[in-house]
């Protein structure tokens, strides 16, 4: 029997990371959204390096969600789990 794989990237959940510092450019926060929630979480407070990192590109956006939301990224993992083996079960490869 073939193995079938299935890509965890088609249904996704957006997710979205921000970083920015207050007016006087001296504190940096980082925000998330997921799922389009309108809000968002809570902003947390980061340190300059690691904002300027991020914006470098050198932090990627799963690795400061995981950093800095891990609950919220541990329930992103759970859905996408629940919804992959859903996607298995509709076509009868459990």
């Amino acid at each position: 029997m073939a193995e079938l794989e299935i890509d965890v990237q088609s249904f996704d959940i957006l997710r979205l990371i921000t970083v920015y510092p207050d007016q006087a450019g001296i504190r940096w926060w980082t925000k998330a959204w997921f799922n389009n929630q309108e809000e968002g979480e809570d902003s947390i407070e980061i340190t300059r390096q690691v904002a300027v990192r991020f914006l470098q590109s050198q932090i990627d956006k799963n690795t400061m969600l995981e950093e800095y939301f891990p609950k919220q990224m541990e329930v992103y993992r759970n859905v996408i789990e629940q919804t992959r083996v859903q996607l298995l079960k509709q076509i009868n490869i459990s």
